[in-house]
């Protein structure tokens, strides 16, 4: 289950109505897929695509979006640090960035650029959309494990534009779900300086 919380307001939602309600004030849109017994634990791309296909379908009519693919990653993935690299920096992308859980966990980070910025620990069953031109990252979660069915508008999928002045070493690249294990860094459970 997803949970947000905002650092500097010492603030955090964990009921799913309050989350969706908190993260459309910033044009981000919340929900949960059921997922009880709809894969096997070795479902292939190919299935994962073809069992949420309805769900797809109706995110590709509302929204515009072209092509939907899964990304599966794991500690064992050659070259996982260099491509999480790409995401864990604060940027900006020129579509909307939709990804759907299937399994695992990871973190959001929002910078709103009007109000303090916020994170989104996202499970097994969560799906955010963060509108084109928002300012954020990316981080796993310590298992290092997620999939997740990702959908575009361009087939080539999305390009990151970093900012020039980013924010995203403050923040320490934490989950605050189960899997969440505090370091000294983390003391504050928020904000690394």
């Amino acid at each position: 289950m997803a949970l947000v919380h905002v650092p500097k307001q010492d603030r955090e939602i964990s009921k799913p109505e309050e989350i969706r309600e908190f993260l459309s004030e910033y044009g981000i849109q919340f929900e949960q897929w059921d997922v009880a017994g709809r894969l096997a634990e070795d479902a292939t791309d190919e299935q994962i695509l073809a069992e949420y296909a309805p769900e797809i379908e109706r995110l590709k009519d509302a929204h515009g979006f072209v092509t939907a693919d899964v990304i599966n990653v794991n500690p064992g993935t050659p070259g996982l640090d260099d491509m999480l690299a790409k995401f864990d920096k604060e940027h900006l992308h020129t579509e909307d960035e939709v990804r759907f859980t299937v399994e695992g966990s990871g973190v959001f980070h929002i910078n709103p650029q009007t109000a303090p910025v916020f994170s989104i620990t996202v499970e097994t069953g969560d799906l955010i959309s963060v509108p084109e031109g928002t300012h954020h990252w990316f981080n796993l979660c310590t298992t290092k494990r997620i999939r997740c069915i990702r959908l575009f508008e361009d087939k080539s999928g999305w390009t990151p534009e970093y900012m020039a002045q980013p924010v995203h070493e403050g923040y320490s690249p934490m989950c605050m779900g189960p899997d969440f294990i505090p370091t000294a860094d983390d003391a504050d459970g928020s904000v690394r300086l």
